[in-house]
């Protein structure tokens, strides 16, 4: 947390994660799976994922794919909330991510790498960000989606209590009679 000197409020630091698209598609059994069948539906699935956690956590999350599998421009899409960057075509993952390291780093915002890739963790902690393996990223998905679950059910329960109203007995025997057509 940190004083702004502006209000008596504190504003709490920002974290962004920066995901090698790739890379995780590359290291999660479920979405190499789903990459053998349509590369499309891996990413996708990566963004859904993503977006899960973003929404959950409040990190900003910008995931960066190469342009090796998908020819063109570059482009930067929002899908859900979740930042989707294509480089360009001669441009790989790690070249964007070490840009997007230096544009984003500073006292405020603690920048996060979401990769696997040895060569890209030196890079970016030589530029002060800090690395989630691919397996650390997942465990913590699984953690968010857990959790996630966990909400739905404690607020399942508390609607449900909060729902119920209290009837005497003779008005429950006389619904009960309506039900089974006795009246």
């Amino acid at each position: 947390m940190k004083y702004t000197g502006k209000d008596t409020r504190l504003v709490s630091n920002m974290n962004v994660l920066l995901v090698d698209g790739y890379n995780i598609i590359g290291a999660w059994e479920e979405l190499k799976q789903l990459k053998e069948k349509d590369i499309g539906q891996a990413r996708d699935r990566l963004v859904e994922l993503m977006a899960e956690y973003q929404a959950f956590s409040g990190d900003r999350v910008i995931i960066v794919f190469d342009a090796y599998y998908v020819k063109g421009t570059m482009s930067k899409i929002k899908s859900f909330k979740v930042e989707v960057i294509y480089t360009k075509e001669k441009e790989t993952a790690d070249e964007r991510i070490e840009r997007l390291v230096k544009k984003y780093k500073n006292i405020e915002t603690q920048v996060y790498v979401a990769t696997s890739d040895y060569a890209e963790q030196r890079t970016i902690f030589g530029q002060g960000a800090l690395r989630i393996s691919s397996r650390e990223l997942l465990i913590e998905v699984r953690n968010v989606e857990r959790r996630i679950k966990e909400n739905i059910e404690i607020q399942k329960k508390e609607h449900s209590i909060q729902s119920k109203i209290v009837l005497d007995q003779k008005i429950l025997d006389k619904f009960e009679k309506w039900r089974r057509g006795d009246m």
